[in-house]
């Protein structure tokens, strides 16, 4: 399987998605007090740099 450059940026998306959601878990979870506020709010941008990358499919 050749991996050109939309492949790689789909694998990156979902890769970003994954992080994204166990950041907001640990969040959520694990650390419910002042940190967990921070994780939540990484987590969030992770789902944003990965809406970028599956916007750039196809363009790049």
């Amino acid at each position: 399987m050749a991996m050109n450059k939309n492949t790689v940026l789909a694998w990156a998306t979902y890769i970003m998605i994954f992080i994204g959601v166990s950041l907001i878990a640990l969040g959520a979870i694990r650390y419910n007090k002042v940190a967990g506020w921070g994780f939540a709010s990484v987590g969030v941008g992770f789902f944003a740099i990965a809406w970028v990358f599956n916007a750039l499919k196809g363009r790049v």
